[in-house]
């Protein structure tokens, strides 16, 4: 893995994982089951900077959005372990183009948004497409939650010799020592790196 301040931040891109209004937002889906986590809800404050910086200096931001696709009846596409695991997900959920289904306003706008079905924000979109038409050749990547979608995708971006840095306080699960274990785990598939010291890096002040 080559040093993240070697980078070309011009070709360079911002990747969030499911930082969306039903995850966070008080009136989303996981708000209105009581499912929220402050760890969680503080994550795009802390991220916004970076998007903002990187935009500035010739990089990009792609939002990576959870996606459930609704059927004919209206009814979500939904697989049977997340069902079991998230019985309150219903009728408009994720769906695209819904309020819940947006990135939150904190992070608007995202120069492209990738609707995924799965954890890995590379499994079956336009991701790596997108990567390759704009001239992105390194992520550096937050969002939820650091077990699930974050370490995916992060795992598959390692499989395509992307290089990638995780912001460590800019992930987050719903139990800190999970967060914790995963970054551990991680070690050798990713950098890892403060978002005030990626903002650094961005800013050409670390």
């Amino acid at each position: 893995m080559s040093n993240p301040a070697t980078w070309d931040i011009s070709r360079t891109a911002l990747l969030t994982i499911d930082l969306q209004n039903d995850f966070i937002h008080p009136k989303g889906a996981y708000g209105r089951a009581g499912q929220a986590a402050e760890s969680i809800a503080d994550l795009p404050d802390r991220i916004a900077p970076l998007a903002r910086a990187l935009r500035a200096r010739g990089g990009r931001y792609f939002s990576a959005q959870f996606t459930l696709v609704p059927d004919k009846d209206g009814e979500p596409l939904i697989a049977p372990h997340l069902k079991e695991l998230r019985p309150f997900l219903g009728k408009g959920d994720f769906a695209p183009g819904s309020f819940g289904h947006a990135l939150v306003d904190t992070l608007q706008p995202a120069d492209f948004v990738i609707e995924k079905v799965a954890y890995s924000a590379f499994y079956q979109t336009r991701l790596e497409y997108l990567m390759r038409a704009v001239g992105i050749d390194h992520l550096i990547v937050g969002g939820i939650v650091t077990n699930g979608g974050v370490a995916s995708t992060l795992r598959d971006a390692h499989l395509r010799n992307i290089e990638t840095v995780i912001l460590t306080d800019g992930c987050a699960a719903f139990k800190p020592e999970v967060h914790d274990a995963t970054l551990l785990s991680l070690g050798t598939v990713t950098q890892q790196m403060s978002c005030a010291d990626a903002l650094a890096l961005i800013e050409g002040t670390s």
